[in-house]
């Protein structure tokens, strides 16, 4: 199976390699994983108000729904799908023909919801996925990658192939344990050794930065990772109201804490360096994607 995931990838190789640029010279592409080890957490609506106030600030932002068998994000936005990822993987189309459009110009990759056969996707799927990216002709700056909960393979591997990891926690045992456990795995199998917390619906700042000491304590004694409290959204009720209203708060109450804190995250985000050692269009992403399938 090794070799043949090394053939894939080379194959992928040589394939790019005769393709004509995807983007100018010298265009990178930030990739952001949110993830969070456990559902319930908040990490959909972490990604899409990230995503949305990104792109209401000029980026050309793509947000790709990898929670693949459970979609949610076209749900979220009142967004009708006509197609998605799961006709991308039988050949029916490719990643730009399903790409829909949501507030602010943002661009979304949606996915499928109760099809169990992208949840446990094969070898030969994992490589279709890598090369659709290949192909993608939509000029893009960043890309957030909003991962299913748990630590699946797939999980995994778009953490792995990212340039941040945002890890989401909130004030409930089983989210910090969840989010120790996705972390010891990434850092104790694979290599990954920075991770960015995101404390969110918290009551307090102090309750965020308490639940962020308890990852640190935990991670320091039994990992060889650095955490970065980035972010502590507060619980906020509009929040619901607006999910309601199938908006992100960002947009339909910008003035409440949790939209304030939404941007002052995104704003952050956007400082954070993309390495030079990959250039070109998702560059990046479909390297990572392609050392993976290796392993």
């Amino acid at each position: 199976m090794a070799q043949t995931n090394t053939d894939q990838a080379q194959g992928l190789r040589n394939t790019m390699k005769n393709q004509q640029p995807l983007s100018t010279p010298n265009r990178r592409v930030k990739v952001i994983t949110v993830t969070g080890g456990k559902g319930g957490v908040g990490k959909s609506n972490v990604s899409l108000n990230l995503a949305i106030t990104m792109a209401s600030l000029g980026k050309k932002v793509m947000l790709l729904d990898a929670d693949l068998g459970l979609a949610n994000i076209d749900v979220m936005l009142g967004l009708s799908v006509k197609r998605n990822l799961f006709n991308v993987l039988r050949g029916e189309c490719t990643l730009d023909d399903i790409i829909i459009r949501g507030p602010h110009d943002l661009m979304i990759l949606p996915a499928t919801s109760g099809t169990q056969s992208m949840v446990e996707l094969s070898s030969a799927q994992h490589a279709a996925l890598i090369r659709a990216f290949g192909d993608l002709k939509a000029d893009v700056d960043v890309l957030i990658v909003d991962t299913a909960a748990g630590i699946s393979s797939m999980v995994l591997s778009f953490a792995r192939a990212a340039q941040d990891i945002l890890v989401v926690v909130c004030d409930e045992p089983t989210s910090v344990t969840d989010a120790y456990a996705l972390m010891k795995i990434l850092s104790r199998d694979y290599g990954v050794f920075r991770f960015k917390i995101v404390a969110n619906m918290v009551r307090t700042m102090k309750e965020g930065q308490d639940l962020f000491a308890q990852l640190t304590k935990v991670a320091e004694r039994f990992l060889d990772a650095s955490l970065e409290l980035v972010g502590c959204i507060p619980y906020d009720p509009n929040v619901k109201m607006a999910i309601k209203r199938q908006q992100v708060i960002v947009d339909a109450y910008p003035k409440s804490p949790a939209a304030i804190a939404f941007r002052a995250l995104a704003n952050r985000a956007m400082t954070w360096p993309i390495p030079y050692q990959a250039e070109g269009h998702l560059q990046f992403f479909i390297e990572n994607m392609l050392s993976i399938k290796e392993m």
